[in-house]
């Protein structure tokens, strides 16, 4: 086919095209939100468009002005509002906090987090979580879950109080990590989480493991080791860029030692208590001793395995300032079951409200970190960690973008850690994520443009969940206890 023929057919098509636009069209089975602002995470904001939603999917997207519809559709009007993919938290725990555990699917949806990472929960306990939303994806948010915390001899949340509740499992030997490890593998877990008590045998096990089975490998970084070795051995996200310090100190060769003498635990304290005095020892320590050099070797080590960082630092923000006192962060607590808003109130009551100096420096340290990580195009997921730290779930997610904007991303790129790039670090980028046909319908309808002020996220009227469209009115009952 020559040039011309090919030219021929375009404009052929083109003209079809329009002439068809003509003709009002009626989407079977469907329901239409017309003038719509849409903004995608990659391409950014389109005005004015028509998006069609059938069964679960995004079916067509047009210019609102370029097609007619059929007043037989169902069709919601979108004028002068937002549609933004459906928001994830990737950093949850279900089994922290088990009196609220029911009900944080419903606030997740009621908040426009349609998709959850749970990062830590026996797996017994988790599974059905995750079951229930794969058999009502239209009605619960999806959930992706590492069961347990994969710990050490010596591990942390081994249950012994409600500080430390039960989301760890021991590991004695490389051949019980071998066995427990596989068990999780087998009822099918979304990924691993390494945790800080890990020898460095076990977790060069774990991470092998996690590889042979296509597994992502996210958590601490392990206290005998350093993030250069944990991110090369196949550490593929961090949490909270936990122990981020100690490898960038200039002393990070005595720290070391004095970890590995540390873990030997010859007092034989328990695995919470180690830890917390190797944190308290070191933590500080490392951040007035942080060398530029090693800190570059670091972060380019990050950036070259593209190892994800879920900084959680709404979670930093409200313990080091204890943002909990507040009156105006209490409020929100309305939207919890009366046992739950109880048991917080009881323990925020008995709270000192002095502040902690070093753990205000933490907090601002964790932030330039994060916004240098950021410059050197380490990738990001937004995680709060909710209900640790009196987060709610759901509305959490919301404040934690409010962190990552003032750590350096513009509000497009904020929304894109919480949409697409959850979807990418699981390999769903092709079906998830995106305002594109053939992609989920997962999505969430705005009142005020978020590319304006990412405080505009809250401003949510509806959620689609698989398809599903539920308005405000819906979205508030499910905040009813």
């Amino acid at each position: 086919m020559n040039k011309n023929s090919i030219v021929s057919l375009l404009i052929l098509f083109i003209y079809t095209f329009y002439s068809c636009s003509e003709k009002p069209l009626y989407f079977e089975n469907a329901y239409v939100i017309e003038n719509i602002n849409v903004i995608d995470p990659l391409e950014g904001l389109s005005e004015q468009m028509t998006i069609v939603i059938k069964e679960n999917k995004i079916s067509h997207l047009f210019k609102s002005k370029e097609i007619k519809l059929s007043t037989e559709n169902t069709i919601y009007n979108g004028t002068d509002q937002f549609l933004i993919p459906g928001l994830w938290d990737a950093h949850i725990h279900f089994a922290f906090e088990t009196i609220l555990a029911e009900a944080m699917p419903n606030l997740f949806l009621s908040y426009g987090v349609t998709s959850v990472r749970d990062t830590g929960g026996p797996i017994e306990y988790v599974l059905p979580f995750k079951t229930h939303s794969l058999t009502h994806p239209k009605t619960t948010t999806r959930i992706m879950i590492a069961g347990p915390l994969v710990d050490g001899k010596y591990n942390v949340y081994d249950g012994s109080s409600d500080s430390f509740p039960l989301l760890s499992i021991q590991n004695t030997s490389l051949t019980v990590l071998e066995q427990q490890v596989q068990e999780l593998i087998d009822k099918k877990v979304d990924f691993l989480k390494a945790y800080e008590m890990l020898s460095p045998e076990q977790f060069k096990r774990l991470a092998q493991m996690a590889q042979e089975n296509d597994l992502k490998l996210t958590g601490h970084v392990p206290l005998s080791l350093d993030v250069i070795t944990a991110s090369n051995l196949g550490l593929n996200s961090m949490e909270h860029l936990r122990n981020i310090e100690l490898s960038m100190s200039k002393d990070f060769d005595v720290l070391l030692t004095e970890r590995t003498l540390a873990l030997k635990n010859s007092n034989n304290s328990s695995g919470s208590k180690l830890r917390t005095s190797l944190h308290q020892s070191q933590r500080m320590r490392a951040v007035a001793s942080i060398d530029p050099e090693r800190r570059e070797e670091v972060l380019n080590t990050l950036a070259k395995n593209e190892t994800w960082q879920i900084p959680t630092m709404e979670l930093y923000q409200t313990f080091a300032n204890k943002k909990y006192l507040n009156e105006e962060f209490q409020y929100h607590f309305k939207v919890l079951p009366e046992n739950v808003r109880s048991k917080w109130m009881k323990k925020i009551n008995v709270t000192s409200s002095d502040l902690d100096p070093e753990s205000l420096k933490y907090t601002d340290w964790s932030q330039k970190m994060v916004q240098q990580m950021h410059e050197k195009k380490i990738p990001f997921m937004a995680g709060t960690d909710t209900p640790i730290g009196y987060l709610v779930p759901g509305l959490s997610l919301h404040d934690e973008l409010i962190q990552l904007k003032r750590s350096g991303f513009s509000n497009l790129e904020t929304l894109k850690t919480a949409t697409y790039n959850p979807a990418l670090y699981f390999g769903m980028e092709d079906t998830l994520g995106r305002i594109k046909p053939g992609y989920e319908a997962d999505l969430v309808l705005l009142e005020k443009n978020p590319l304006e002020s990412i405080e505009n996220s809250r401003t949510i009227k509806a959620v689609i969940k698989s398809g599903k469209f539920m308005n405000r009115s819906y979205l508030d009952s499910l905040q009813v206890n």
